[in-house]
């Protein structure tokens, strides 16, 4: 199967590291251009540095999708988009007693809203054009609910939501709508989580994150995280011409952690 986005344009939100920075590298490998979206201009500029040699072209934005502020300013600065990866995202255990208003807000902010306003800002203009790919990137917490994580795991039921209810709304134009469903991966932001006490216990953070599986994700099939640029890889067929009749779905690259045929 040969991907090709030669002549797409693409943001992906939260993409100076982790699962989003592998996208990037992928999208642009395969000939898009690609806008690279993170909070700080040093992050963004460093990302942009490393995807110098791809055949597409990488642009930077600096700003924060969960503000509307932030949103506007994008769609000034790119008034258009074939493809919208929703990608940001942020996590912490938090007991469900402890969690004020102000924190179930921030991630309602930042892992829905984000992407509802990039959604309403840019899929008219790919029906307009009738062809374009939304793309949210959510968790199998959305499914399996963590006990320490109620309000991340909301959001992230909530993005499914949305995802099948756009894909409806947007039936018959050329704009699929679609959830990826990432299990356990080892991003950037999971080895820093892992690594004091991967430490602390003498082990490498590879062994400590197999563990961390055994222990907390028991019902994994493939028996350890994934990969970034596994996750990648499908958000990059998601995203492509070959899966135009893929819309609505809510598609799992958690090695098997959900216990379920469907």
């Amino acid at each position: 199967m040969n991907i090709s986005f030669n002549n797409r344009k693409v943001l992906i939100t939260g993409s100076t590291s982790g699962i989003g920075f592998a996208a990037a590298r992928g999208f642009l490998a395969a000939g898009a251009d690609v806008v690279i979206n993170g909070r700080s201009e040093s992050k963004v500029a460093s990302a942009l540095a490393r995807l110098q040699d791809l055949p597409g072209k990488a642009y930077g934005f600096v700003g924060d999708m969960s503000f509307e502020e932030s949103v506007d300013q994008l769609h000034a600065e790119h008034p258009a988009f074939d493809i919208v990866v929703n990608n940001l995202g942020i996590y912490a255990p938090q007991d469900f007693f402890d969690t004020p208003d102000s924190v179930w807000d921030t991630f309602f902010q930042t892992n829905v809203m984000s992407g509802v306003r990039l959604a309403r800002k840019y899929a008219p203009g790919m029906v307009t054009r009738e062809w374009g790919r939304i793309v949210f990137i959510s968790s199998e917490s959305a499914l399996n609910i963590p006990s320490d994580m109620i309000h991340y795991g909301f959001s992230k039921t909530a993005q499914l939501a949305v995802s099948r209810g756009l894909a409806k709304r947007l039936a018959g134009t050329g704009v699929t709508v679609n959830a990826i469903l990432p299990g356990p991966t080892m991003s950037e932001g999971v080895i820093d989580l892992l690594k004091p006490g991967a430490d602390q216990a003498g082990e490498s953070v590879e062994a400590a994150a197999r563990n961390f599986v055994a222990n907390h994700r028991s019902s994994s099939i493939i028996q350890r995280p994934a990969t970034v640029d596994e996750v990648a890889n499908m958000i990059i067929y998601t995203s492509s011409e070959q899966a135009s009749a893929t819309t609505g779905a809510a598609l799992r690259v958690d090695g098997g952690v959900v216990d379920s045929i469907v």
